[in-house]
């Protein structure tokens, strides 16, 4: 586990919350030097803290109002059937997270967003099922979101 300080623990926060703040303000706002807030958040990037700045898209604005919660089950279970499964669902666009999991009948959980009904019929019938070794597939459909995109909890 990494060490963090008071000024790195704040950065993080509000890092997470606002990507595009400038270094001006965002040192204003952790009461240290532009120059000394730089040097930490590079720090942090170094070390793999941060990971990555993007922006988030609102899926509805963009016409894709359903979100899917699939679970995939495999026929068998060895290496080379969970490679060439993770490796073709790559090819799914719609599909925006994949998680390898355990406890549960499932082997994986994805989290599609599609347009509607129709089109994840067809991602699901045209690409998902025909996936080698795909034996099982369960679908749940999102009613509504009460937690999204909540940044990390820092310590």
């Amino acid at each position: 586990m990494i060490e963090l300080d008071l000024y790195d623990r704040d950065i993080l926060r509000i890092l997470q919350d606002n990507g595009k703040i400038s270094n001006q303000d965002l040192a204003e706002l952790i009461n240290l030097s532009p120059s000394a807030c730089l040097r930490r958040v590079k720090s942090l990037e170094d070390i793999g803290l941060i990971s990555a700045y993007r922006c988030t898209l609102d899926p509805k604005k963009l016409g894709l109002g359903l979100m899917v919660l699939v679970s995939i089950s495999m026929d068998i279970h060895t290496p080379e059937r969970f490679q060439i499964f993770e490796r073709e669902i790559n090819f799914v666009p719609e599909v925006v997270e994949c998680l390898l999991i355990t406890g549960q009948t499932a082997d994986y959980q994805l989290k599609l967003l599609v347009y509607d009904l129709d089109h994840y019929h067809k991602i699901l019938l045209n690409k998902i099922t025909k996936i080698e070794g795909v034996s099982g597939v369960h679908s749940s459909f999102v009613l509504n979101k009460i937690i999204q995109n909540r940044s990390i909890h820092i310590y």
